[in-house]
């Protein structure tokens, strides 16, 4: 028997990004962030194809995840912080001011070296990752799974799927809107 996970990434969060802001001012972007929708455009052909050939809809309880399942048409079965993005640190400098993007960069690299700054630590992720990847695992036994959730996130469930035998057919990035498929083949053999 065949089992089917597809990983997807949310739509483009609704929020302004231009201006400069310090280390310290960092924690409040994050947090309207973690609050922020999406742009409601249309979701990509491609997006709404595979969605379309899912019967399980799963989604993190961040408002990017859930208004994305909703510009895909459907109403997830599953909500759960469990597949919420890996948290960002943050520091306590209000200088030098740089893009919120290049923070969350430089922010994310100190994460992945062991920075976590009061958040959840690289180490947890990955235990969360792994508890996520098997609730994924469990009910892609009852058909194609659909999780629309985040771009780390979805990565570190990823690695635990291939560790687990789980084979890619196709990604098509790490955009907004990306997403890749992931398929198991159960195949018992009988020796006789």
């Amino acid at each position: 028997m065949s089992k089917t996970i597809i990983l997807m990434r949310h739509g483009q969060p609704n929020m302004a990004t231009t201006e400069k802001i310090s280390m310290l001012e960092m924690k409040d972007w994050i947090e309207q962030y973690n609050r922020s929708e999406i742009i409601r455009h249309s979701a990509p052909d491609a997006s709404l194809r595979l969605a379309a050939a899912a019967t399980m809809i799963v989604s993190s309880s961040a408002p990017r995840a859930l208004t994305s399942v909703e510009v895909l048409g459907l109403k997830p079965a599953v909500v759960d912080a469990l597949f919420c993005e890996a948290q960002l640190p943050h520091g306590r400098w209000r200088f030098p001011r740089l893009s919120p993007f290049s923070w969350a960069f430089i922010f994310r690299v100190l994460w992945l070296c062991g920075y976590s700054s009061g958040v959840e630590s690289f180490g947890a992720a990955k235990r969360r990752a792994s508890a996520a990847t098997q609730r994924l695992q469990s009910l892609a036994c009852e058909g194609p799974v659909l999780l629309v959730g985040h771009g780390v996130m979805n990565r570190m469930i990823s690695q635990r799927l291939l560790a687990n035998g789980w084979t890619r057919q196709r990604r098509n990035g790490s955009r907004y809107w990306s997403a890749s498929v992931y398929q198991y083949d159960d195949v018992k053999t009988e020796i006789g």
